[in-house]
């Protein structure tokens, strides 16, 4: 699959909740994650570490009230979206939360992927 193939079919598997489906399926073995400075699993390599990151942030909601994933935008080998959240985490209460993610894509793979957020 090409950069444009691998967007849309992250994109449709995230709209349709296959998130840790689309980690298995589209990532890498020796993917990078990559969360603001200073958070918690501020950089994640391998596929496996990423999908374990990716169900404790799953296994904290407590209740999803919305959110949002915009149509991917492509340049070269990367793309880009803006998501959008409001859930309620088991331990610090209602959010609402907006980042851009930017995934570089090589072989038809997802090889880095990171994120650039508020919370408020």
């Amino acid at each position: 699959m090409n950069t444009l193939e691998v967007a849309q079919k992250w994109h449709n598997m995230c709209n349709q909740g296959q998130n840790l489906d689309c980690i298995n399926e589209l990532y890498a073995d020796n993917v990078t994650s990559k969360e603001m400075p200073g958070m918690p699993g501020e950089v994640v390599s391998g596929r496996e570490n990423v999908l374990i990151k990716n169900k404790e942030w799953y296994g904290n909601v407590e209740e999803w009230h919305g959110g949002d994933i915009s149509e991917p935008i492509v340049a070269g080998n990367h793309f880009t979206s803006k998501l959008t959240f409001d859930v309620t985490f088991k331990d610090r209460g209602r959010q609402q939360m907006e980042e851009v993610g930017v995934w570089e894509v090589k072989d038809g793979k997802i090889v880095n992927e990171q994120f650039f957020y508020s919370m408020e």
